[in-house]
């Protein structure tokens, strides 16, 4: 920090001149300019003050019911009146507001409410020229004095007058407060020319400590620690100010968002928040919070090219005073893959389960015919299951898949399919070498794939309504003998899974016998639906379809649509996913990697 320089004299001496002349003609003009400006504005914040208490009254809407049922009466009972709810509303607000009277008549000028009790049921003393059904502002002299009053009409249903409601402050008051007003400027004018004389004196001191009574020791400290706040967490942070303009955002705020660096002429600091190219969801979000209105707060989901953002806006105050909106972002990305992978670790188990239920059917049939002395038939059974191996899964061309858990994976979404009517058959010109090496990925995407490829055939309408599975062998379940027919064989409704690896890229396309795709619907967009029931030819029930092609852009693949479908009867969509670096190396002497856990 520099020494401080003093003041030379001469410098002094001419500051205080100049000071003293400039500061006795600025009270000389001030004093005269804002007495004559505090007394118009007194008066107009009376007149506003009145005028807003009686507009309210009048939008109220059970107020105007009880004076449209007093229309037309010229000599209501007063003691009813001063019971009644129109007296208790004018009172309540005129103690509230501090107001001189607040009366409501009728639409012939009777006294509905009044301060004083005797008046009720009265005509009023002054024109009630609201009635004509114009506002009315003025200074006027009624039964409780001088004020200045507001008068405002009062419509019934029909839009008719019905009524007004007039409300006054005293005019006492608006002089005490002009008063009060001109004597301060006075006093602030004497003390701007005793405080000249110290002016210069301590000129130089004042302006380094004029920086909100910070010193710059703690100015600095102030800017360490905004950065290490904005920089030092993985949330993404925006602020906003009082205009509207983003003061201020951090780098994981830019990279949530996309939004360009601070080096590039882009940047959206000192933007209007409303032109900085933020998501539409953020903007309507942030305006909700400016304009104080009912959803102002509340969470909002933002469905981003290559991530999913949770977005919380926050208005920051501090003595009543708006100091803007602080825009707090989380990255759910992560989150929702783990919920996507779990889905199709559930599958998993739920297949298990119902293998697991085959079994236990097989071994009651078994235990069955041993009770009932059939020997030689339970022979002949336990002779078809060894012949039939375990319990296999309804999805024709299954053998194609040599990966095991992705062999399992479709085997559980083939049960899943045959319980809803439809087929799920593996394509034959699938060729797939090597094992999964990201089946946590492949799974995700493949099973949303196929969920909504299961919808879209489900609720598609077919040529036969008769339809039904076919009864199984034995048990009667899934799981049959090795005289069951082929899996889906008479089902109507199919999915088909096609399968192809390229080094350890998977290639997959997935088809089904849907009514395809609406006709210009972006199934990917964010917050677009193609569930049954929103559009007639809806194509499967769009959960997770921009989800999926996110997690295939994130290992650097893509998804995307190779055919709308629609053409003709049973065609359906194609949806089509590149997934690279998802399998491994097959092993070069014999062309493909031997199962995993294969001996």
């Amino acid at each position: 920090m520099s020494p401080e320089r003093p003041v030379a004299g001469t410098f002094t001496a001419r500051m205080m001149a100049v000071l003293f002349a400039v500061v006795a003609g600025i009270v000389l003009l001030s004093v005269g300019t804002v007495a004559f400006l505090t007394v118009e504005r007194v008066n107009d914040q009376a007149e506003q003050q009145a005028l807003g208490i009686a507009r309210t009254l009048a939008a109220d809407s059970s107020l105007r019911q009880e004076v449209a049922r007093l229309d037309g009466q010229r000599t209501p009972d007063a003691g009813a009146l001063a019971a009644g709810p129109i007296q208790h509303d004018a009172e309540a607000a005129r103690a509230r507001t501090g107001a001189l009277f607040v009366v409501v008549t009728n639409d012939l000028g009777i006294r509905l409410s009044h301060p004083n009790p005797d008046e009720l049921g009265r005509p009023v003393s002054t024109d009630p020229v609201a009635l004509n059904g114009h506002e009315f502002v003025a200074r006027e002299h009624g039964t409780l004095g001088e004020s200045v009053r507001a008068k405002v009409p009062v419509f019934g249903e029909s839009g008719t007058v019905i009524g007004e409601v007039s409300t006054g402050v005293a005019v006492e008051t608006v002089s005490r407060q002009v008063r009060q007003a001109v004597l301060s400027v006075l006093l602030v004018g004497v003390a701007a020319l005793v405080l000249a004389g110290f002016a210069a004196a301590t000129l130089v001191r004042w302006l380094r400590k004029v920086t909100l009574g910070l010193e710059p020791e703690e100015m600095a400290q102030l800017v360490r620690d905004q950065e290490a706040v904005l920089y030092g967490v993985d949330d993404g942070v925006i602020g906003i100010g009082p205009d509207g303009r983003i003061s201020l955002r951090n780098r994981s705020a830019r990279l949530m968002l996309e939004l360009p660096r601070r080096s590039d002429s882009g940047d959206i600091v000192g933007l209007p928040y409303a032109e900085a190219a933020l998501p539409d969801k953020l903007v309507r979000a942030v305006a909700a919070v400016r304009e104080d209105r009912a959803e102002a707060g509340a969470p909002v989901r933002l469905e981003l090219p290559e991530r999913v953002v949770r977005a919380v806006v926050h208005e920051v105050s501090r003595e009543g005073t708006s100091l803007g909106q602080v825009v707090m972002l989380r990255d759910l990305t992560t989150l929702e893959e783990l919920g996507s992978r779990l889905n199709a670790v559930e599958t998993m188990a739920g297949a298990l389960r119902a293998q697991r239920h085959e079994f236990a059917n097989r071994l009651h049939t078994i235990s069955g015919l041993l009770a009932h002395g059939e020997v030689e038939r339970a022979g002949d059974y336990v002779g078809q299951i060894i012949d039939s191996g375990p319990v296999r899964e309804p999805v024709a061309n299954i053998a194609a898949v040599t990966d095991p858990y992705l062999r399992a994976f479709i085997g559980a979404k083939g049960i899943q399919a045959h319980e809803r009517g439809v087929a799920l058959r593996v394509g034959e010109a699938t060729a797939l070498f090597g094992t999964l090496a990201e089946a946590q990925d492949v799974t995700a995407i493949l099973g949303n794939l196929i969920d909504n490829a299961l919808e879209a055939a489900v609720t598609a309408p077919t040529a036969d309504a008769d339809w039904g599975p076919e009864p199984a062998a034995g048990a009667g379940s899934v799981a049959g003998s090795a005289a069951d027919p082929e899996p889906g064989a008479g089902l109507p409704r199919w999915v088909e899974v096609d399968l192809l690896s390229e080094g350890t890229t998977l290639h997959l396309a997935v088809a089904d016998s849907g009514g395809g795709l609406v006709p210009g619907m972006d199934v990917f967009a964010e917050g677009a639906t193609t569930r049954p029931g929103d559009e007639a030819d809806a194509h499967g029930h769009g959960v997770g379809l921009g989800l999926a092609r996110r997690l295939a852009r994130l290992i650097g693949g893509d998804l995307w649509i190779a055919d709308a479908g629609g053409a003709e009867p049973g065609a359906g969509a194609v949806f089509a996913a590149r997934l690279p670096g998802v399998l491994d190396e097959p092993l070069p002497a014999s062309g493909h990697r031997p199962a995993k856990g294969t001996p």
